[in-house]
């Protein structure tokens, strides 16, 4: 790239390219290319910036740390900084690093840590109890989630023996098995799954509602103190103190005295990577004595007293087999590569998804390519190189007709996928389903996906969901493997699913974009099936933690053909078709709240429980369509922007008047 363009030009590209690339990553949540990539042009830029000092500025992606505080929360100063640390990708740059911390500190010791890949947050306690929680955000300025680190199961609420004021970082994460499980929803959903764990977690931990946090299975581990009121000696000592006191830490540290201790802890956790429930991107060598930290300092972008080793990413070649073309339960076509099976990360690989058209022509995708495979995040396979292209092959291109009814596979506007849009689809009709009596769903017990099979087969099936509830014993007996009791025990449960609550009906329908919290928020306004097939787009999205997409795929739907007849359908066969809230009444009917600050009768949960109990809206974040601030202790930041909008502020005494009556 040099020989091209000089070195000013070569630079102002990179930071271009590493800006747009780290503003998807931090603060949009979506990264477009993997860790390792950003990493070596990061590394580029460093060096380019300390060969021609002139051309560097202060707004360099070298000089700054993660990214914006998103505008959807209130800020937080943070007054010890968030730093970002400096990478390190040989054995002899963390021997070099070394040898310059003992040039100043010769008798320094250093605690070799794992590097949790996840979304990096603080956490303050007061007299023992929690009361902030905030993101990195740009290391100065983060945003306020402590109504979603709350949420946070792992996350201790209250503190045994701690220090009367502490505040420590952590890094909240995604456990693999968790991703893999959310992927897959969102894959049945047609909706975009994430790419990553990290970037599953950045996503889940910056939600407006925390009933969303709390339902995607969150962890973390403690890291490091930033402020106590009982100092530390040692940092080995603060890892110590703050497992005493109930948090989960990082899963190995060890002291080492010298570089030749340090990287056996390395390469021993790299050892353990791929067995380990959670992703890591790396090793973490920091220096032990914390009186110390202050003598080595920090640069503007990275403390002198620590340093992260990136393990290079594992990738193999293989030899692609085939690309199998498959309709999901919304018509969306995904191609998959099918390839020879490779050893990776701790276990055997032989499929990865392409995603669309676009992705396969990025790569350039043909059949009988070699191809080289990694995982993402540890956890997903994929392609990141197709190459060796067999003599006279063409690039692989998706085709124009659906594989499983033949109608025309068509991309719609502000997709990247291709899209079966025939009602009467053969797959989709067979997904939609797997997926109507999944246990979230209808949870019919007994008709799991080989049964299925069967009775579409068997022609039981041919409307859809609905026949279910036309199904006998004697044709549930004619399958392999059905018998008298088996039928007995299926139609007992069809027979049960029909009093589910209308929320779950809604959510078995297999509308795009429905989740079960969106499913529960449409019923909570429109109580009954008629009322929501009635309601507008513009009324539907007013509801909270709706909002357009969700409205626009409801009423779509509901215009299809064959929706209003699956209605008619259950409805006949006796399903229920209106929803059962678990309010206790509707003295907050209309009216959204938010709740700020450390209440003496009630958690921050709790308290919006009790709003929506009482048919209110619990949010986030004020803004001008807030009914009323409820303000205990601490408010903060909430309660200044609730005075500037002219929200009426509640105290808890007042709130509880309200509910009560």
């Amino acid at each position: 790239m040099m020989d091209t363009l000089s070195p000013k030009d070569r630079i102002e590209q990179l930071r271009r390219e590493l800006q747009r690339h780290s503003k998807l990553y931090y603060e949009l949540d979506s990264p477009e290319i993997p860790d390792y990539q950003y990493d070596a042009m990061l590394r580029e830029l460093r060096e380019l910036e300390e060969q021609y000092p002139q051309y560097r500025t202060g707004d360099s992606p070298t000089q700054r740390v993660g990214g914006a505080a998103s505008e959807q929360f209130s800020k937080v100063h943070h007054k010890v900084k968030m730093e970002s640390l400096l990478d390190a990708f040989s054995k002899e740059e963390v021997q070099a690093y070394i040898q310059k911390v003992k040039e100043t500190l010769p008798d320094a010791t250093f605690v070799v840590e794992t590097k949790i890949d996840g979304l990096s947050v603080s956490l303050v306690y007061q007299n023992g109890e929690l009361t902030e929680g905030s993101t990195r955000g740009d290391g100065l300025v983060g945003e306020n989630i402590t109504a979603n680190i709350k949420a946070i199961s792992s996350i201790p609420k209250y503190l045994s023996g701690a220090p009367e004021f502490l505040e420590v970082r952590g890094e909240v994460y995604m456990p693999k098995s968790n991703f893999l499980k959310l992927v897959r929803q969102q894959e049945e959903n047609g909706a975009a799954p994430f790419k990553n764990p990290r970037n599953a977690a950045a996503g889940s931990l910056r939600q407006k509602d925390p009933a969303v946090t709390a339902s995607r299975g969150l962890d973390i581990f403690l890291f490091n103190v930033q402020q106590s009121s009982r100092p530390f000696q040692l940092h080995s000592q603060s890892l110590d103190a703050l497992k005493a006191f109930g948090f989960t830490v990082s899963p190995t540290y060890n002291v080492c005295e010298d570089f030749q201790q340090v990287w056996r802890e390395i390469e021993k956790i790299g050892e353990m990577r791929a067995s380990l429930p959670f992703d890591i991107d790396g090793a973490v060598i920091k220096l032990d004595q914390l009186r110390d930290r202050d003598t080595l300092g920090s640069t503007s972008k990275y403390p002198r007293w620590a340093l992260a080793y990136k393990y290079p990413p594992e990738v193999k070649s293989t030899k692609l087999l085939d690309i199998e073309v498959s309709v999901g339960r919304t018509g969306v076509l995904t191609p998959t590569a099918v390839f020879q099976p490779v050893l990776l990360a701790g276990s055997t690989v032989s499929r990865a998804v392409l995603h669309n058209q676009d992705f396969i022509n990025e790569l350039g995708i043909r059949d009988g390519d070699t191809v080289d495979v990694r995982k993402a995040g540890d956890v997903i396979p994929e392609i990141v190189r197709a190459y060796d292209h067999p003599e006279g092959s063409e690039p692989f291109r998706m085709p124009e007709l659906c594989p499983s009814c033949g109608a025309p596979a068509t991309r719609l506007e502000g997709e990247a996928a291709l899209r079966c849009l025939n009602p009467e689809c053969p797959e989709q009709l067979r997904r939609n389903i797997i997926h109507f009596v999944s246990k979230k769903a209808m949870d019919i017990e007994g008709l799991g996906p080989a049964t299925i099979d069967q009775l579409i087969a068997a022609g039981y099936l041919k409307n859809g969901a609905a026949d279910i509830y036309s199904l006998t014993a004697d044709q549930l007996m004619t399958l392999d493997k059905i018998k008298e009791k088996s039928a007995s025990n299926i139609l007992a449960a069809v027979e049960g699913s029909k009093d589910r609550n209308l929320d779950r009906v809604l959510f078995a329908m297999g509308i795009r974009n429905v989740g079960e919290r969106a499913a529960t928020l449409i019923c909570e306004r429109f109580p009954d099936m008629d009322s929501i097939i009635s309601a507008n787009a513009q009324q539907m999205a007013e509801i909270p933690g709706i909002g357009e997409v969700i409205a626009l795929s409801v009423q779509e739907f509901f215009k299809k053909s064959g929706a209003l007849d699956l209605v008619e359908s259950l409805r006949a066969a006796g399903v229920n078709m209106t929803y059962r809230s678990s309010r206790s009444g509707d003295r907050l009917a209309g009216l959204t709240l938010v709740v700020t600050g450390t209440l003496s009768t009630l958690s921050r949960d709790e308290a919006n429980a009790l709003i929506r109990a009482n048919g209110g809206a619990a949010a986030s974040s004020v803004s001008k369509k807030t009914s009323y601030l409820v303000a205990g202790d601490a408010a903060g930041s909430k309660l200044e922007k609730a005075r500037s909008l002219g929200v009426p502020v509640l105290t808890e005494e007042e709130f509880l008047a309200m509910v009560n009556g």
